[in-house]
């Protein structure tokens, strides 16, 4: 479809172009830098340069005497400010999390904010901030997140053993009988490594205090425009309509943005204490730095197997770093980790514990599918089993995967699972592949000694889950006077496309033109209050909304357009933006005039009608969550000399239901893929010895380009859920399965080696050090 074809009708299920591309692509964005206010301050951190240290002392006196700084702020000032900090995300039950918005008595990881310089300008503020004087006791840091429940020193002194949290299943322990009689028994140990959302646009937040009227204003990148809203409000003590949100253009969020963090916490109560407006845009450094960290986590799992390869038990033992302040909580994906072990296969028996352990390390956030460790465990396991086993990984999964007749179907842990099709993707994936001739021109390259693998991984992913912050959606749709149509949702514009999506589903539920339709997205003033886009929730619940409000209002047009034409309701047709009588198809009534007799002859409507065109619906989650499946499958060719990884080629199977746009699917699995090829090869979010971040620039934190990556090629199976539509998520899918497929193809190539991958990312100097160990440890070979 080319850009300036219009379609009519029946727009939902075609690759409609994104609207807001034309926009972006031409630089005529409007993102949060690009918001100026009058007598705006600008702000600027000064951050602990130690990963733990004593705060002795601030003087700020240097810097309040620079021409143009406005103010310096400290923990003195800012801390007892505060009235509540807390998210609509956290749940009942789960441990508190300390939160000041400037470190008080001591810095807890480098980069941490001790002080707020606020100037006329960035450039002032950077070179105030150097004049802040802080006197620093460094202190031992708790830095590996293994060893922390025994560390003498403790993060923050209210949590023993350095914990935030620990949650469990059935014990795994209570398992061992069963894997003392199994035929076969795998254990893995798997190191993930930390690393971080990037997204394209940094943190930024301008917050501008009215104190006439006692409002705040805030624009912001967010994931979550109510969410900032609601915060603040209880942030300040003030009610939610004294806070408005504009969220316009956001560059990305991918989790790291779906909650307010300490930095924001800060601008707020700056901008309220000075009485104007206050502007933060974080730079690359301060993302890579404070931004939050994710995926830093360790499982020890186990797999029990009969004779023929049937999965008996799986169990694992999970500890994740939550650095010193996560946001949200520390819990809330993590627990996930253990429920989903199981993924899309019949185990029987499952069990599994969670520690959540504080370091001095920036803050975990939440990152495109925050459970992805269980599919790394699970399907890095399942490759080392089937060589251990004998058997192809290829059917070793085959023979346990869940099936059309399996369902409905609760895991061992009692997530029930429906509306899947975990068999049918992986067998269109090994299809698309043709795996039984890339075998071949494996067998024939290790001959030539190349060596080339392939790796897959399956997995079973929730969306759209009922949670009390998610359980509703709402949309308001108002016809205009001209017939044009304004829908109205809390999204946002974070590169979900949901602009695009809304309009497709609004003018197919009210039988309009695509090109009449237009969003107000992202605007707590004028939008119904919403969740905000995360845990793949988006599709489903705006489509719930807009089908309940639209149909509202085409009762009301139906009725309207029976009034003008003489005809029963039953008789009428609307569609194409006009109404008809089926019999007399010539005979048309526009959407205008009946906008026109809605608004401006309420005497010529039908009984019982109410004047004007504008309706609101909330849709309500009618389950605990939609349910998505996806098969990644790639192959790789390995050096075993310089530890090179080239990927050949990238199949994604998936079913996320019905597609509302297929270009937008697809877009959204591509994008979620490079992240997960970026985990398993390149991305590292390191530290050395003493705390300090080592790869704050994209010199030192390597991600995937266009260079790196191949062809995405994406094939589709369409299941329909019982949620509206039939749709399921799929924005956070991609991000989970690619890690672990890609894993499996490297580790697949090295085979002749023994290779067993334990840590990542899979860096050519590990790979090397992998292939030499073994080489070590079995003289002789070579292949």
């Amino acid at each position: 479809m080319t850009r300036t074809e219009t379609p009519t009708a029946g727009v939902v299920g075609t690759r409609v172009p994104r609207l807001e591309d034309l926009r972006l692509l031409t630089g005529a964005g409007s993102f949060v830098d690009d918001i100026t206010r009058p007598a705006m301050g600008h702000v600027c951190f000064v951050r602990s340069p130690f990963a733990r240290a004593r705060i002795t002392g601030v003087d700020s006196t240097e810097a309040l005497a620079l021409d143009g700084v406005l103010a310096v702020y400290t923990a003195a000032d800012l801390n007892p400010a505060v009235h509540e900090i807390s998210y609509a995300l956290d749940m009942v039950g789960l441990p508190p999390v300390p939160r000041p918005p400037l470190a008080d008595d001591e810095a807890r990881f480098v980069g941490d904010p001790v002080a707020v310089v606020v100037a006329v300008d960035r450039y002032i503020a950077e070179d105030a901030a150097e004049l802040v004087l802080v006197d620093y006791d460094p202190l031992p840091p708790v830095l590996d997140f293994l060893a922390a429940a025994d560390a003498t020193e403790l993060v923050h002194a209210a949590f023993p053993g350095n914990s935030a949290g620990a949650m469990g299943g059935r014990p795994p322990a209570d398992l061992d009988p069963v894997f003392d009689a199994a035929a076969h028994v795998v254990r893995q140990r798997i190191h993930q490594q930390a690393y971080a959302p990037v997204p394209m646009e940094t943190r930024g937040i301008v917050a501008e205090w009215s104190a006439a009227t006692a409002e705040m204003t805030i624009w912001t990148s967010s994931q979550s425009p109510h969410e900032v809203r609601g915060f603040c409000a209880r942030l300040l003590g003030i009610d939610e309509h004294q806070v408005r949100v504009i969220v316009r253009d956001t560059g990305g969020g991918f989790g790291q943005k779906v909650a307010p963090q300490r930095e924001d916490v800060c601008v707020l109560l700056a901008a309220r204490r000075l009485g104007t407006a206050v502007k933060w845009i974080e730079d690359r450094q301060e993302n890579l730095m404070s931004a939050g960290m994710a995926r830093h986590e360790y499982g020890d799992i186990r797999m029990a197997f009969d004779t023929d390869g049937t999965i008996l038990a799986a169990t694992i033992d999970h500890v994740q770093n939550v650095g010193a302040y996560p946001t949200p909580s520390p819990v809330t994906g993590g627990m996930v980790v253990g429920l989903l072990l199981p993924g899309p296969y019949r185990i029987p028996q499952a069990g599994f514990s969670a520690k959540f352990m504080y370091t001095n390390t920036v803050g975990r956030v939440a990152y495109r599918g925050p459970w992805q460790f269980e599919s790394v465990a699970r399907e890095v396991l399942l490759d080392t089993a089937a060589r251990e086993i004998g058997l192809d990984p290829i059917e070793l999964r085959r023979r346990n995967m869940l099936r059309r007749e399996d369902l409905p179907y609760a895991n061992a842990n009692g997530m029930p699972y429906s509306d899947i099709t975990p068999l049918e993707t992986f067998e269109q994936a090994v299809r698309m592949l043709d795996y039984e001739g890339f075998r071949a021109e494996q067998r024939r390259a290790r001959e030539q000694g190349r060596y080339l693998g392939v790796g897959t991984c399956t997995y079973v992913e929730p969306t759209t889950g009922n949670t009390p912050f998610h359980a509703t959606e709402g949309a308001t749709i108002r016809i205009e006077p001209s017939g044009k149509v304004n829908v109205y949702v809390s999204g946002g514009s974070a590169g979900n496309s949901l602009e695009t999506t809304v309009v497709q589903l609004t003018a197919d539920a009210l039988g309009v033109d695509i090109a009449d339709v237009r969003t107000v997205q992202g605007d707590t003033a004028v939008t119904p209050f919403g969740g905000g886009t995360g845990g793949s929730r988006s599709g489903s619940m705006t489509a719930g909304a807009i089908a309940e409000t639209a149909a509202v209002l085409r009762e009301r047009l139906l009725a309207i357009a029976a009034h003008k034409l003489g005809a029963p309701v039953a008789d009428v047709e609307f569609t194409g933006g006009r109404g008809f009588v089926r019999t007399a198809p010539d005979t048309t009534v526009s959407l205008a005039e009946l906008a026109t007799i809605a608004y401006f002859q309420p005497d010529a409507l039908p009984p019982g009608v109410p004047a004007g065109l504008e309706a609101s619906g909330r849709h309500r989650v009618g389950q605990l969550m939609i349910w998505a499946n996806a098969t990644h499958l790639c192959t790789c060719e390995v050096d075993i000399e310089t530890g090179q990884v080239r990927l050949l080629r990238y199949i994604v199977s998936e079913d996320c239901g019905p597609m509302i746009n297929p270009a937008v699917v697809e877009g959204q699995i591509a994008g979620g893929t490079v992240q997960g090829i970026g985990g398993a090869l390149y991305e590292h979010l390191a530290y050395d010895e003493d705390g300090n971040p080592v790869a704050t620039t994209f010199l030192d934190y390597l991600m995937p380009t266009a260079a790196e990556v191949p062809l995405i090629e994406i094939g589709h199976v369409e299941t329909p859920s019982p949620g509206p539509g039939g749709y399921k998520g799929v924005g956070e899918g991609g991000a989970i399965g690619s890690t672990p497929a890609v894993l499996n193809a490297v580790a697949d190539a090295l085979a002749p080696f023994g290779v067993r991958i334990s840590r990542l990312p899979l860096s050519p100097a590990t790979i090397v050090e992998l292939v030499d160990q073994a080489r070590a440890a079995q003289p002789g070979v070579t292949e």
